[in-house]
Formats: C-alpha cells, sequence, structure tokens
C-alpha cells in the first residue's frame, strides 16, 4: 500500500516555502554587491561526528538519553539513533588555532564517552562501523526526530522504489534497501572553511582540486557489513544511499543529490544556489516568518532560513554555507569528505592539510581552472575513495603522480607554506603535518589499519566475532589520542567482547553457499554434496527465492531404489526435494535458531529476507554456539 498523495495543501506549502528561498537568494545576491558580507575574516569550525556502540561494539540506540545527560546544545541528533553529533566553536585561523580545537575535541568526546558509559554505551569515531548489519538501518532505529521521518518518507516517494547499491571492492556489495537509514552507516568530520564573497569561486575550485590528496591521506570506511569495500565506502554509499534517480529514464541527465559537481564555479557562490535551485525540488516546507529585504531594512542580518534549508538537502562534497557570527553575516565552504577519526589528533592533523593545502594553492595558482581540466579533479577524487595511498592523480602540472609521491613531494610542502604563511605557530605546523607525513610515508591510514586487521585475522573465529575485536581493538587505540601511523597490527587470540549466546542467525550463516534449480539433474547435486563436503543444498528460482532442499538424506532414500533404475531416466532435482521448508529471519537469536531446528527435527535452516534467499544455518554452523553454552554452563 503506497503512501498518500502530497495535498493541494502540500503543495501550496511548497509553493510558499519556493518563494522564500527565491527571496532569499535574491537578499543574499544584494548583500554580496552591497559589500555586507564578511571579507576580511578566516574561520574555522568542525562538526564531529561518531557512532554509539554497546560492550560488544554493536549500534547502541542512546542518542536520546545521552543529550539529555550532556544537556549541551552543541550535542545534536544526526540520522540515526545510534549517531551523534558535536558543533565545535569557531576559531581565527592563525597562532594556536588547531591545537585548540584538538583540545575541545578531545573534551567533547571524552564527555560524549562518559555519558555513553551511563548507559552501558561507548563511542567509536570511525567513517562506517564495521559491526552494522542491514537489519540495523530500520526505521525504528532512526532518531525520533519528525523531520527526519518526513524525509525519508518524501524522498521514497520520489524514488518509487528500493534504494539500490552497487560497490565493489575487494568484495562486492549488490543490495536493496527500502528507506534513507543507509546514509546512517557514514559518520564524518566535517570542516568549515570561512572565505570572502570576492574569492569565493577561486577557493572554492582550490578546495574541489584539493579532495584528493586529502582523501587518499585521510581515508578511513573501508568495511560494511563485513564486505571490503572501498578505501572511503563513504563516498559511494551516500551518493547512493539518498539517490532519488529512478532506473525509468535512462537517457535523462539527472544530478544526485549528493555530488563533487558538474563544472568548475566562475565568478561567484551564487551560480552554486542557483544551479541548486534549478535541479533539485524542494523536499520538505517549513513555515518562514522572516523577510529577507525586511531585516536588511531594519538594519540586521537576515537568517536565510528558507535558502539553509534548501541546501541542507543537497549535499555536495564540497558545500557552500552562509551563517552569521557577531551579527556579521559570512559565507564558508564545507569540506564534507572527510570521515571520523581515528582519532581526534588524525582530525586536526587533516584539518590542518586541507586549509594549508587550500591556502598554498590559492597563492600559487590564481586560476586553478586554467591549469586542471574539472575532469581530472573529479577523477582523482573517486580515485581516493576507490583506493586511497594507491591511487594516481593528474596534478596541476598536467603530470600523473602516484598519491603518496604527491603527497609527500609536493602537497605537504605547500601545505606548510600555506600554514606558515597564516600565522599558525611553528609547534603545530610540525605536530600535524607531521602527523599526515608519517602516514603517509608508513601507508598506515585508518583504512588500511582496519583491512590489515581484518584480512590478517580471517582463520580466527567467525566473521561477526572479527568485526567485533577488530573494532574493540580499534576504539582501545583510538581512546589514547595516539596517531593511526603508530598503532600495531591486531591480532586476535581470544575473543574479549564478543558472546555468540546474545548473537543472530547472520552471524553464523553461510551467504556463499551452493543452490540448484529444480529443474537440473540430481546427478549434479550428489557431486557437488561430494565435492564441497556438504549436506543440504538450496532449491531456488531465478530471482532467488526459495522453493526446496536437497538433504543427503533424499539422495540416500533415491539412491536405495537401484542406480540402474535412476541412470535410465535422469531424475531431477523437483523429484526428490523438500518443499514445505522450515526457514527462520537472518535477525532470528542463534538460540531460537537451535530451537527451530532442535523442534522441527531437522539439520538446516535457510535463511530468507523479504522473500528472497539469503543464507543457511546448519547444525555445523552452531557447534561454537553449543560449545560456548556448554562452557558457560559448566565451567572449563
Amino acid at each position: 500500500m503506497g503512501r498518500a498523495q502530497p495535498t493541494a495543501g502540500d503543495q501550496e506549502s511548497k509553493r510558499a516555502f519556493m518563494k522564500h528561498v527565491l527571496n532569499d537568494a535574491r537578499a543574499l545576491e544584494a548583500m554580496i554587491a552591497d559589500g555586507m558580507v564578511e571579507n576580511d575574516r578566516r574561520r574555522i569550525g568542525v562538526e564531529q561526528e561518531m557512532f554509539l556502540v554497546d560492550e560488544k561494539m554493536r549500534p547502541a540506540n542512546l542518542v536520546v538519553p545521552i543529550l539529555k545527560e550532556l544537556a549541551d546544545d552543541q550535542f545534536v541528533t544526526e540520522l540515526g539513533a545510534f549517531n551523534l553529533e558535536a558543533n565545535s566553536d569557531t576559531y581565527v585561523f592563525g597562532e594556536d588555532c588547531l591545537s585548540r580545537l584538538e583540545a575541545e575535541l578531545l573534551e567533547k568526546v571524552a564527555r560524549a564517552r562518559a555519558a555513553a558509559a551511563k548507559f552501558g554505551g561507548n563511542i567509536v569515531l570511525v567513517g562506517s562501523l564495521p559491526t552494522l548489519k542491514k537489519s540495523d538501518l530500520g526505521l525504528d532505529n532512526m532518531a525520533p526526530v519528525e523531520r527526519y521521518r518526513q524525509l525519508n518518507d518524501i524522498m521514497s516517494d520520489l524514488r518509487g522504489e528500493p534504494y539500490e547499491f552497487r560497490i565493489t571492492g575487494i568484495d562486492e556489495l549488490i543490495m536493496e534497501h527500502d528507506s534513507v537509514m543507509t546514509e546512517a552507516c557514514n559518520t564524518s568530520f566535517q570542516v568549515h572553511f570561512q572565505v570572502g564573497p570576492a574569492e569565493f569561486a577561486e577557493l572554492y575550485n582550490v578546495a574541489q582540486v584539493c579532495n584528493a590528496p586529502l582523501m587518499a591521506a585521510a581515508c578511513n570506511s573501508p568495511l560494511l557489513f563485513g564486505k571490503r569495500l572501498w578505501r572511503e565506502t563513504r563516498i559511494a554509499l551516500f551518493q547512493q544511499s539518498i539517490d532519488l534517480r529512478r532506473n525509468d529514464s535512462p537517457m535523462r541527465d539527472l544530478q544526485p543529490r549528493v555530488t563533487f559537481g558538474s563544472s568548475w564555479v566562475k565568478k561567484s557562490v551564487m551560480e552554486l544556489i542557483r544551479e541548486d535551485i534549478t535541479r533539485f525540488k524542494v523536499l520538505i516546507a517549513s513555515h518562514i516568518d522572516e523577510d529577507a529585504f525586511e531585516a536588511l531594512r531594519e538594519g540586521r542580518a537576515p537568517s536565510l532560513k528558507a535558502l539553509r534549508m534548501l541546501n541542507g538537502t543537497i549535499y555536495r562534497w564540497n558545500r557552500a554555507c552562509y551563517g552569521i557570527t557577531e551579527g556579521k553575516p559570512h559565507l564558508r565552504i564545507e569540506n564534507r569528505i572527510l570521515p571520523s577519526g581515528p582519532t581526534v589528533a588524525d582530525e586536526v592533523a587533516n584539518t590542518a592539510f586541507w586549509c594549508g593545502l587550500m591556502s598554498a594553492v590559492s597563492r600559487h595558482w590564481q586560476d586553478v581552472t586554467q591549469v586542471m581540466d574539472f575532469d581530472d579533479a573529479k577523477a582523482n577524487f573517486f580515485a581516493a575513495a576507490r583506493l586511497g595511498l594507491a591511487a594516481q592523480f593528474r596534478w596541476l602540472d598536467g603530470k600523473l603522480y602516484p598519491a603518496q609521491k604527491l603527497i609527500l613531494d609536493i602537497a605537504l610542502p605547500l601545505a606548510k607554506e600555506g600554514l606558515s604563511k597564516k600565522g599558525i605557530a611553528e609547534a603545530d605546523i610540525n605536530r600535524y603535518l607531521g602527523i599526515i607525513e608519517r602516514r603517509v610515508a608508513s601507508g598506515q591510514t585508518g583504512a588500511e589499519w582496519l583491512l590489515k586487521s581484518y584480512t590478517a585475522n580471517r582463520s580466527k573465529g567467525r566473521r561477526s566475532e572479527r568485526l567485533a575485536e577488530v573494532t574493540n581493538a580499534y576504539l582501545r587505540n583510538q581512546t589514547d589520542n595516539r596517531p593511526v601511523h603508530e598503532w600495531d597490527e591486531y591480532s586476535m587470540e581470544e575473543p574479549s567482547v564478543y558472546k555468540s549466546t546474545m548473537t543472530t542467525v547472520d552471524d553464523y550463516m553461510s551467504t556463499d553457499f551452493v543452490t540448484v534449480q529444480e529443474d537440473e539433474l540430481v546427478d549434479l547435486v550428489a557431486c557437488l554434496m561430494d565435492w564441497h563436503k556438504i549436506r543440504h543444498v538450496l532449491v531456488e528460482n531465478q530471482d532467488h527465492e526459495l522453493v526446496g532442499l536437497v538433504s543427503h538424506r533424499c539422495l540416500i532414500k533415491l539412491f536405495a531404489k537401484g542406480m540402474e533404475a535412476l541412470s535410465a531416466r535422469n531424475p531431477s532435482v523437483s523429484e526428490i526435494m523438500i518443499r514445505n521448508l522450515v526457514t527462520c529471519p537472518p535477525e532470528m537469536s542463534t538460540l531460537d535458531a537451535v530451537r527451530l531446528m532442535s523442534n522441527n527435527k531437522v539439520g538446516a535452516l535457510p535463511v530468507v529476507k523479504d522473500g528472497q534467499l539469503v543464507g543457511l544455518i546448519t547444525e555445523r554452523d552452531l557447534m561454537p554456539l553449543a560449545s560456548q553454552l556448554l562452557e558457560e554452563k559448566f565451567g572449563g
């Protein structure tokens, strides 16, 4: 049953809202023309997003009690009830602003951890939480904010079909989801860089150029749903998580709401604003009680609430922002590419690298659009997200460089020069750019540490155990603020946080299993069982819907009739398969699965989600659970 169609009142609200958006855009253009927008200050500030986890490193829906405990309006919700965001103060860009920013963030994260601990939780700074499961992305795990629910309903209606995901790295993720909750898989570290109106176009283009080396040095999101994907999987996942383009318009050149952009900015921030108003529908309207021009006539800076609300539903990787500080309106470039973590020290180092590189590149190249093609900047960015330090970039001199060489030999010296020219304290320059230099020289970004630690332990325990233990090791390293390049590769011994008795079927089920179709030869099933040493083969149709199962016992019964009779007529799978199957969902607890097998006297349970076959769990899969239960009951 579909959702209700928009009413005439809804449409009238959107038209009224759009009138305010257009009025705000005209007001901003007038303020820029009249010199009202601040142009003699450079400030920075950040948004620190984080995951909330329980003692088993699983996402924990604790945002409401934690916010109540913190009682601080600089802490706010994000989309997931297991996400939290902290907003920093703003700092004039100079002197000891970076070390002051680090001290503030450490204090905020410590406060958030202390608040989470009161409810049995903890804080993890990572781009994508390795222990997340698709089952965590239901609407029941959305933060209790009405605007989020409204946006989800509107976006899902506009798309008209499930969101589709296809991300290929070492492994491949192919899935569908029915809401925007996949966005909650991402947490970022967003840096705001204040710029003057006259320099906006130049610096915005420079920011686009600098994205690639920054991303390669900072990537920290390689694991999602147990799959090893991009070094910064957030980039692909976020774009696909709220992509409202439908598959029925393949010839239309439609833009996604998450975008790098399609061209350089030529003269003004107004180009981005006009393009966004032109290309993207208003998703949600709100009552606006301010007339921007009336505010200007009264001598005060307008809030431009309607324009900012529209801008908040369009997710450029570098986004133009309007704000007011001490009564003075200003413009900022919001860098949205950086992941959360691995440590606050790493995050502030990334901030220093980006801000310093921006400053120096704009000094050496007055107009980067004259020396680099936009498509090269875009290609560099996505190469960095996919490959991290293994990427290659086309730089401003037209030459192709390996990421490590470009960063170490060209970008870091430029960043040092840029920070020095802006009066950043020498000790801070050495500390933060030193972190970048050692991280890149060692090749150990957060993404590489996670991948190495996870892959090195692939023979130890089940996937869910490895993900929990690696995440726990990551958290232990993170809490002392030691930069990631200093971390030792994790070696899993005995599980320390993972408790099998509290797990679900998708922790134990096989997802790489053998299937046949019902018109295939029985002899094929016998061979598959022999070759792969298995006792059950699932039967599915072309839509991956479960239709039956062939067990080892089915074959024994058939062969008991005599081989000569069988060889004469080549029986099909449909003749011997079991049709009325006992199945379970992936969210079922393993203990309930054990009971289900026992009560129905079966040795395997096909796992079905939304009508499709997604896994198989057998008695053999559950043997480690049985061993642990016995150990917990009777001791070692």
